[in-house]
C-alpha cells in the first residue's frame, strides 16, 4: 500500500514537470520515498489537485502509525510545566509545534537538507506551503516574527514558524535579543490562545549557527520569565544525544533525582 502511494505521487510530481522526467527513479521503497521527499520539498506552493492531496495524506496517515505519536504530557517534567525530549518533533502531540524557519517562511527548498524545517514541511504536507504562501502573501518574515499555521499530516494542531538570527560571527546582543523574540512571541501567542502545550526545538543553531551553549540560555531564560503563574506545558525537544547533554545542565535538579 504505502510503496503504491509513492509510485502516484512520483507519477504526478514527476508529470509536472517535464525537467524531472530526465532523472531515474530508484527501485529501493525508501530511496524512492526519499526521492519523492526531494520532489515536494522543491516545488513552489501552486494549487494542486485535490487527489493529489488526498494521496498524499494517506502516505502521511501511514508514516505517522509508523513513527509513532508521543503525548507532550506524558513526557516527564525536569521541572514545573517543563520537560526536556529526546527525538522527533514530528511525532509529538501538542497544541503547537515551533518550526525553526527561514525568512521566506515557506520551508527549505532545499531537497538534501535534514533541517527541521524541511522535516515539519514534508510530514505536516503541501497544504501547509500553501496556507504559509496565502497568509504570507509575498511578504518575508523578520527575526524573532511568527506565523501560525495548521498542524496537518502531524499529530500537533498548529505549527508555529519563526526566524531566528544566522550566526557568522560572534553572538551580539541583537542575536540574543532577536532569538529571545523566537521563544517569548511563541509562548505569549500560544498562552493567548488557551493552548495546554507547546513545543520548541534548538532555534538557530546548526545550519544557523547560534552556539547550542547560548542558544539554550536564551532558551531557558525567555521561557522561565514567560511561564511564571502560566499553566501551559512547555517542551525543549533536542534531536541529538550531545544537545540533550547540553540541554541536560539547564536542570541540575533532574539530575540529582537520578
Amino acid at each position: 500500500m504505502k510503496e503504491e502511494l509513492i509510485d502516484q505521487l512520483l507519477q504526478y510530481f514527476m508529470n509536472e514537470n517535464p525537467e524531472y522526467q530526465k532523472m531515474k527513479i530508484p527501485n529501493d521503497e525508501e530511496k524512492k520515498r526519499d526521492f519523492l521527499r526531494g520532489l515536494i520539498n522543491l516545488r513552489d506552493p501552486e494549487p494542486i489537485p485535490d487527489d493529489i492531496l488526498v494521496l498524499e495524506d494517506r502516505l502521511l496517515e501511514i508514516e505517522r502509525w509508523e513513527k509513532g505519536v508521543v503525548s507532550a504530557y506524558d513526557l516527564p517534567e525536569v521541572e514545573d510545566n517543563i520537560s526536556l525530549y529526546l527525538g522527533d518533533i514530528t511525532t509529538i502531540k501538542a497544541d503547537a509545534i515551533v518550526n525553526a524557519g527561514n525568512s521566506y517562511g515557506l520551508g527549505c527548498f532545499n531537497p538534501t537538507h535534514r533541517c527541521i524545517d524541511n522535516t515539519i514541511h514534508t510530514y505536516a504536507g503541501i497544504r501547509l506551503r500553501l496556507e504559509c504562501k496565502k497568509k504570507l502573501k509575498g511578504r518575508t518574515l523578520d527575526n524573532g516574527e511568527i506565523l501560525v499555521c495548521k498542524g496537518y499530516n502531524l499529530p500537533c494542531s498548529y505549527i508555529i514558524t519563526t526566524v531566528g538570527p544566522q550566526i557568522t560571527r560572534d553572538v551580539t546582543f541583537k542575536d540574543e535579543d532577536d532569538l529571545s523574540k523566537c521563544y517569548e512571541n511563541s509562548l505569549k501567542y500560544a498562552i493567548s490562545h488557551h493552548f495546554k502545550s507547546i513545543v520548541f526545538p534548538c532555534i538557530s543553531t546548526g545550519l544557523y549557527g547560534y552556539p547550542i551553549k547560548k542558544a539554550k540560555l536564551v532558551a531557558y531564560n525567555t521561557v522561565k520569565r514567560i511561564l511564571k503563574n502560566r499553566d501551559i506545558k512547555v517542551v525543549f525537544v533536542v534531536y541529538s544525544h550531545e544537545d540533550y547533554q547540553e540541554y541536560e545542565q539547564l536542570f541540575p535538579k533532574k539530575n540529582e533525582d537520578v
